[in-house]
């Protein structure tokens, strides 16, 4: 189920406070042929992060201490306009996934993840920006 190298050249930064779920995701990430260019364990060291790194995407869990993913979500739309946002998380309650794109996120993927739903939601998203 590899990408094949069409979207290698685009940054993904991983945000999770869980160790397990950061390097989870990062590994299905690379896996399947998308670039990982860091994984930040709280919101404030993703926005360092993304000043530093200028990711095309981010995907942030939502519950974080210190800041949540909606939160960070809504700083990165602000701040960032052209990064884009797929929140990760295990709360998938219609309200909350309305609150993730009201914030700007332009996916909502469920835990425990499904490797084709991210792969596809990743492929998705970043077949919509110009080519790298």
């Amino acid at each position: 189920m590899n990408t094949s190298s069409i979207y290698k050249n685009y940054r993904i930064l991983v945000v999770d406070d869980s160790d397990f779920s950061r390097s989870q995701i990062s590994e299905l990430l690379t896996s399947n042929g998308f670039s990982v260019c860091g994984e930040a364990a709280n919101a404030n060291e993703a926005l360092r992060l993304i000043k530093e790194k200028k990711p095309h995407l981010v995907l942030t869990d939502i519950v974080m201490p210190e800041m949540s993913g909606i939160e960070l979500t809504e700083k990165i739309s602000t701040n960032f306009q052209n990064v884009g946002v797929i929140m990760i998380s295990s709360l998938h309650h219609e309200q909350i996934v309305l609150e993730a794109i009201a914030a700007g996120a332009v996916d909502f993927i469920n835990k425990p993840i499904n490797p084709l739903q991210m792969s596809e939601a990743v492929e998705k998203f970043l077949s919509t920006l110009p080519k790298e």
